[in-house]
């Protein structure tokens, strides 16, 4: 019988996850408290603990980054319902990331929005570089995990000067161009981009 994987214990599964994709690197036991907004060290050991006997997490002794989660398992956990990923925070043109005021903020999408081999997370857009697009101010997009793109694809770039943009992405000769979808704006010409994803989804709420 499969084990369950408890809300809690999903947060600190896609928080490792999401932040070993960002750096390179598993977070400290502190860093995944304060990720995701529990004051007591003793109760992310036992969360930690629980996951490694259920085995959808790894731990070296002895190494404060030694946490890693089991990817495979912990997808198709996660995939037979719909799965929740964290909204990171806001991308704006021309801005750097802005992280988002709740860290406990989670959202579901449809498993097969995502790729089942690759993580993913939530930025929501301030602007309107994008409107042509259909993604609109204030609107969520779906961000799949890739440092990688093709010549169209709608991409988070982030510039040399720590900026970070949501276009679409072209490679010429020597540069990149960052395309956006609004008549009125002008492309982005630049070199040395870093690709942090692939834009897979947008998410739109709607109020009264």
């Amino acid at each position: 019988m499969p084990f369950i994987v408890f809300k809690r214990e999903r947060q600190i599964l896609e928080y490792i996850s999401q932040y070993y994709q960002r750096f390179g690197y598993s977070p400290t036991m502190s860093e995944v408290a304060i990720g995701i907004g529990l004051n007591a060290p003793s109760t992310i050991h036992e969360h930690v603990e629980n996951l490694v006997k259920k085995g959808f997490l790894t731990k070296k002794p002895g190494q404060a980054r030694g946490m890693e989660v089991v990817s495979d398992k912990f997808r198709t956990a996660i995939n037979q319902g719909a799965p929740e990923l964290p909204v990171l925070g806001f991308i704006a043109a021309g801005a750097p990331l802005e992280p988002h005021t709740d860290p406990n903020f989670y959202m579901q999408v449809a498993p097969s929005m995502i790729a089942k081999d690759k993580s993913a997370y939530i930025l929501q857009v301030k602007g309107t570089s994008m409107i042509d697009d259909g993604i609109l101010d204030g609107d969520y997009v779906v961000v799949q995990h890739q440092q990688d793109a093709k010549n169209g694809d709608i991409v988070v770039a982030v510039l040399p000067s720590g900026f970070a943009t949501l276009k679409r992405i072209y490679f010429e000769t020597d540069k990149v161009r960052l395309e956006p979808a609004n008549s009125t704006m002008t492309p982005i010409y630049a070199t040395n981009v870093k690709i942090q994803g692939k834009v897979v989804g947008v998410i739109r709420k709607f109020t009264a």
